[in-house]
């Protein structure tokens, strides 16, 4: 305890940077950073005494309007292009990534519903969802495995990751659009009634009808 005391008074000596400086140095981490960073991270990297958040604040401020922000996903923060400026990365996209309406609406159900276990994701479509479905999205790194069940049998669950967020710039997945939007962007249809499907619908999505969602 005496040397964790000593340690604190020696770092009290020392004056944090100022503010704009602290900005300069987040600017500098999170540009040379292909991943999000979270703010204990970034506090690592700072200098003893930095207000890393209200760093953050600033610089987040000092970049609206300018071609890249400065956004949160999940936890941690990024710099991303424009939403508006994203049709200039078209030209750089190499390979377009296409999901079955199946993959589609296990994304869909995982994101509102999580944690969800297969059988409860089966629940809801009203149809088996394949294996492949779901090792395509964990392949993907849009979902992962979340904690067990405490019912019998202690079914895993899914989730979405902090990817998935990333990719369709949500800071959480309270941030997903409504019914509504997905219907009019084509990702929810009226399907036939549970009876008339059988389990072999998702490997017949999966070679046909398949939707250009993401790029």
């Amino acid at each position: 305890m005496a040397e964790n005391r000593e340690n604190d008074s020696i770092d009290s000596l020392f004056d944090a940077p100022p503010m704009a400086e602290q900005e300069r140095m987040l600017e500098a981490i999170l540009f040379a950073t292909a991943e999000p960073q979270t703010v204990k991270a970034l506090e690592d990297r700072l200098p003893h005494g930095a207000d890393v958040k209200e760093a953050l604040t600033h610089l987040q401020k000092r970049y609206e309007g300018r071609g890249v922000s400065l956004v949160k996903v999940g936890d941690a923060w990024a710099f991303r292009t424009a939403p508006d400026l994203g049709f200039l990365m078209q030209k750089e996209s190499v390979e377009t990534r296409k999901l079955s309406r199946a993959a589609i609406e296990t994304l869909a159900i995982i994101a509102y519903h999580q944690p969800v276990t297969r059988a409860e994701i089966e629940e809801i479509r009203g149809v088996s969802v394949s294996r492949g479905t779901l090792d395509l999205l964990l392949e993907l790194g849009w979902i992962k495995l979340g904690r067990r069940k405490m019912t019998p049998g202690r079914p895993v669950t899914f989730i979405v990751t902090q990817d998935f967020l990333d990719h369709f710039g949500l800071e959480s997945p309270k941030d997903l659009p409504g019914i509504k939007e997905l219907r009019s962007a084509g990702l929810l249809d009226n399907r036939p009634p549970p009876g008339m499907m059988n389990k072999d619908e998702d490997l017949d999505d999966e070679d046909s009808d398949q939707e250009d969602m993401f790029d």
